[in-house]
């Protein structure tokens, strides 16, 4: 990805490495840098010190000053910005031929986690320093999170979710579009149906160490059999989700396509909604009063609709007939979020179709 104006790539590594270097530091860091965006500023800073102090910045002053015993990084000649965010990921995921089913029967386990290790160092590398990694198999996503948090591998920060949860025959339903006697021992804890099912993968998924919980109260897109348009937890699957994780200190992701299945889960109060694709401005109306952040993940709304036209061969064509409907709709609402005051937040859902690293597109 190349960034406008004197955007330097050292600049973009420099504060990533610090954001993910070892969690003790002998000394202060100090960072001069030559332009400054910190995203507060009408426009960029010239020549500041970026002073960090147990791996996070506490000052930014004009001039370059160099305190005693502090290890200085040296920008002056690099534009730097603070590590960005991706709030929608998927670091496990990949895909045959823009065939996520093709890949889940041809990887194991241990072959998401290998994989996984590439990816989260080329996002870190990308200038992505944190991430939400909403849904991963196995608890694939949680030994990444802990082997980065241990400093044996590099990359960003993560709040992972483990399994999406969802009904029998849903977007999280591994099952689907397979021979029903299929079957894969790690294909466990995904599918929920009613409420106290959902209540008890909940409290599961907290025990093993689940920063959020991610639902799938819509079907999608990149599936066989489950339609986006169309609302697939009940009203009472999606109310346990969000009450035994807002009891668990929880935040709750809700992947919707739908409106039905939008509007239904801002009411019994997710925090997020994920795509958004067919809301309206009613839609757009109840999330801004209940502060839910809308998550549009543009990218892959782009990718999928661009493969599904030029390349259809490479894609089941029930997902080709999906990416075609879906995607204008998820491309053309943003506007209306951000237009309407709905709060917003940067994700790329990257994973099946986007390779890590090209976030920023």
């Amino acid at each position: 990805m190349r960034l406008p104006g004197i955007l330097a790539t050292i600049g973009l590594l420099g504060i990533a490495a610090l954001a993910n270097g070892p969690r003790a530091h002998a000394a202060d860091v100090v960072v001069h840098a030559g332009q400054l965006i910190d995203g507060v500023s009408r426009s960029p800073r010239q020549h500041v010190s970026v002073l960090i102090h147990d791996d996070r910045i506490v000052s930014v002053t004009d001039g370059f000053d160099t305190p005693r015993g502090a290890r200085i990084i040296d920008l002056s000649h690099a534009t730097v910005l603070p590590g960005l965010i991706d709030a929608h990921v998927h670091l496990n995921d990949g895909a045959v031929d823009g065939d996520p089913d093709a890949w889940r029967v041809t990887h194991t386990l241990l072959d998401q986690v290998l994989e996984a290790v590439p990816h989260a160092r080329k996002t870190l590398e990308a200038g992505f320093t944190s991430i939400r990694n909403v849904a991963a198999e196995g608890g694939t996503d949680l030994a990444l999170k802990k082997a980065i948090a241990d400093g044996a591998i590099e990359g960003p920060r993560m709040w992972v979710s483990l399994e999406a949860l969802g009904p029998t025959g849903g977007h999280s339903d591994p099952r689907n579009g397979f021979d029903p006697h299929l079957s894969n021992p790690d294909w466990v804890g995904s599918v929920v149906d009613g409420p106290d099912e959902v209540r008890k993968a909940v409290r599961a998924h907290h025990q093993r160490g689940a920063d959020l919980i991610k639902i799938m109260p819509s079907g999608g897109v990149l599936s066989v059999g489950d339609g986006p348009s169309l609302q697939l937890m009940s009203d009472d699957e999606i109310k346990a989700a969000v009450d035994t994780a807002h009891a668990l200190g929880m935040k709750v992701a809700a992947h919707a396509h739908g409106k039905a299945a939008i509007d239904a889960a801002v009411r019994l109060g997710v925090d997020s909604i994920e795509h958004g694709s067919y809301a309206d401005s009613d839609s757009f109306l109840l999330m801004k009063a209940h502060g839910v952040y809308l998550v549009p993940t543009l990218l892959v709304a782009k990718v999928a609709g661009q493969m599904a036209h030029d390349h259809p061969e490479r894609m089941g064509p029930s997902i080709v007939a999906k990416a075609l409907e879906v995607s204008p709709h998820t491309l053309a609402n943003l506007a209306m979020a951000y237009k309407m005051g709905v709060k917003i937040a940067f994700g790329t859902d990257s994973g099946d179709l986007t390779p890590a690293g090209n976030n920023g597109r």
